[in-house]
């Protein structure tokens, strides 16, 4: 899976919903959630505090981080070297 998004959703016409969110982060897998993850941060960075694409973006993230602490890859753990 590629960290690239959809041309269509990152252009300027496009408002970013919450549904776009959840279409990318639905049925996400432990390997490839942190490359969703980064997705969905670049998607609702620019987006107010107050929106609800990034509200749904927000929780999403902490959802995938926690799904890719079980998929048995290293990166991003502490403590490596037991």
């Amino acid at each position: 899976m590629s960290e690239s998004e959809t041309p269509a959703l990152l252009g300027e016409a496009h408002e970013v919903t919450a549904e776009d969110i959840r279409a990318l982060a639905g049925a996400s897998t432990p390997h490839f959630a942190l490359q969703v993850r980064n997705r969905i941060r670049r998607l609702i960075e620019p987006l107010p505090a107050e929106h609800p694409a990034r509200l749904e973006g927000e929780g999403k993230i902490a959802r995938l981080e926690e799904l890719a602490e079980h998929s048995g890859d290293p990166r991003g753990t502490l403590g490596i070297g037991h």
